[in-house]
């Protein structure tokens, strides 16, 4: 599948979807405590008694179906999904908590807990859909819209000090500064591009493997996406050659090809062999067969 067809990234993370859930469960709770007044087509009550039991078994139970859903999300499907496929999974959760709003409906009913004017399958159905749409559709297209806008921010505010403006002479390319912030927009590390050897991905955080002062490799962990570090040093010797790794290529000192593809090593002997997917094997070879200016 393309890559402009899939979700982007900052919808895989697990921050996110934790983020989600939460903002959905708290929007649905204050959805359903203001609309309760002036609501006659749902049978939600506050107060000591049985609906009261029925409302928050329902609440809990759909809360429940909601994490299910999203903890599967992330263990199975993020990492290939489209835009399309997120859209039919979210429908598909709220026609499932839809179909046990029905159920709940058909049985508190039965039961003499509590009363609706039209106790029909589909009338229960087609209303709670309308709920549901609010209180489920709502928040995930907010929480949505609130880490597009992260996003972009972090993209914004990482960028390489060789493209500022400013008045003081433009530094060698070996003097180039890289500097990296976390989801914060926080300053975390500046180095020089020299000192930089990859940048590796480790779930929320990225480690960046770099020689200091005495020429000592370090290491330095900061909450990052790979993606984000990729997007806006695009154009520099910062290339992403695996899902997991960015490599300075001005650091190749050997580039071999293995049975199950490409691997370069890197002039640091700590540094093991690093390997080149299928996937950025394009990119990073036609760089290196790019003539030197």
């Amino acid at each position: 599948m393309a890559d402009k067809y899939k979700i982007p990234n900052y919808f895989r993370q697990k921050y996110q979807l934790i983020a989600t859930v939460t903002f959905t469960a708290f929007f649905s709770l204050v959805f359903m405590l203001v609309s309760i007044p002036f609501s006659h087509n749902v049978w939600f009550e506050l107060g000591p008694s049985k609906a009261f039991m029925f409302t928050a078994a329902f609440f809990v139970i759909g809360l429940l179906v909601i994490i299910f859903s999203k903890r599967l999300m992330y263990s199975t499907r993020m990492n290939d999904m489209s835009y399309l496929q997120y859209v039919l999974w979210d429908i598909a959760e709220v026609l499932v908590i839809c179909l046990l709003y029905t159920l709940f409906s058909r049985k508190g009913d039965s039961m003499g807990i509590i009363h609706l004017e039209n106790n029909s399958f589909i009338r229960i159905f087609m209303n709670a859909i309308v709920y549901c749409f609010i209180s489920l559709i709502f928040p995930y297209i907010i929480a949505g819209m609130y880490f597009a806008i992260i996003d972009k921010n972090n993209t914004i505010r990482l960028m390489n000090y060789a493209n500022v403006v400013s008045d003081e002479p433009i530094l060698p390319k070996d003097e180039q500064k890289i500097t990296l912030f976390d989801n914060s927009g926080v300053l975390k590390l500046s180095l020089r591009l020299s000192s930089l050897y990859y940048i590796e991905s480790d779930d929320n955080y990225i480690m960046v493997w770099y020689t200091d002062s005495k020429g000592e490799l370090k290491k330095y962990m900061l909450r990052c996406r790979l993606k984000t570090v990729e997007e806006s040093f695009k154009g520099s010797s910062l290339v992403r050659c695996h899902r997991k790794y960015i490599v300075n290529m001005d650091k190749v000192k050997v580039l071999r090809k293995e049975k199950d593809g490409y691997e370069i090593d890197l002039d640091n002997d700590l540094i093991p062999p690093i390997a080149i997917t299928k996937t950025y094997a394009e990119n990073v070879l036609g760089l290196l067969k790019r003539p030197e200016n």
